[in-house]
């Protein structure tokens, strides 16, 4: 048995970019998550940690973060990782790995909006 499933609580870091595969939308997106700054035990300051995440949404998801997610907006989202390998321009091997959304909830709507 095997399980690949993230959980994130966290801050768009940039608007939704939608693109499409054939007529298949989607958006791409990143996501902070931060672990709070703390004193150790020892008395040493440990400073907040932020974690990036490239975020993708396919069909309705895409269409309706595309409608209501913009940067600033904090959401919770479950999905499951994937990592992509491919060439750039200069034949340099590349690696991404990206969260593929299966549920989300919209926490909060961006100050801006």
């Amino acid at each position: 048995m095997s399980v690949n499933k993230v959980i994130l609580v966290g801050n768009v870091g940039r608007n939704p970019e939608m693109n499409f595969i054939g007529d298949r939308p989607y958006v791409r997106f990143t996501l902070a998550t931060s672990e709070p700054a703390y004193t150790s035990p020892k008395g040493e300051h440990v400073p907040e940690i932020t974690e990036w995440h490239n975020i993708i949404m396919w069909d309705d998801f895409a269409r309706t973060a595309e409608r209501y997610i913009t940067k600033g907006t904090k959401l919770y989202l479950e999905g499951k990782l994937r990592t992509r390998t491919w060439q750039d321009s200069n034949a340099i091997k590349r690696n991404i790995t990206e969260i593929i959304v299966e549920r989300f909830d919209i926490l909060s709507r961006a100050l801006n909006n």
